[in-house]
């Protein structure tokens, strides 16, 4: 993990090319994060089987597999098992034909917060240095 003055190491994973760099824009211009691009749902896994994060924010909507089964494989088989991750998805209420929300069942997949789009900075940041523990 890293500590005042290293660099944090975030994975962010979003099928949206736009959204990955905006995400990665701000965890770069807030904590000076190295970070690591991943727009596929194998992408995500390769590189969180492969590589330790401080942190990674995830959609949900992804093509594949989706964002639900990629937490959860990163939760049974990874070397980010406890590392945090922060859902970033617009599937802030129910999904189709599922009586829970995708905060709760991402939540009982291991989620530690929920980021709803469209993104704020704020929101954003926020969360990441919370789960960090990081002070503001």
């Amino acid at each position: 993990m890293g500590t005042i003055g290293s660099r944090y190491r975030v994975l962010i994973v979003d099928d949206e090319e736009p959204m990955r760099l905006l995400l990665a824009h701000y965890m770069k211009e807030a904590l000076n994060a190295e970070v690591s691009l991943a727009g596929t749902c194998e992408q995500a896994l390769h590189l969180a089987k492969a590589e330790s994060y401080d942190i990674i924010l995830l959609d949900l909507l992804m093509p594949g597999i989706g964002g639900f089964e990629v937490l959860k494989r990163i939760r049974t088989d990874s070397a980010n098992k406890s590392t945090p991750v922060i859902i970033v998805s617009i599937l802030a209420t129910s999904i189709a034909g599922d009586a829970s929300t995708a905060y709760e069942r991402a939540m009982a997949l291991g989620a530690n917060e929920f980021v709803a789009k469209p993104v704020t900075r704020n929101a954003l940041i926020s969360a990441v240095k919370g789960q960090l523990r990081i002070k503001i």
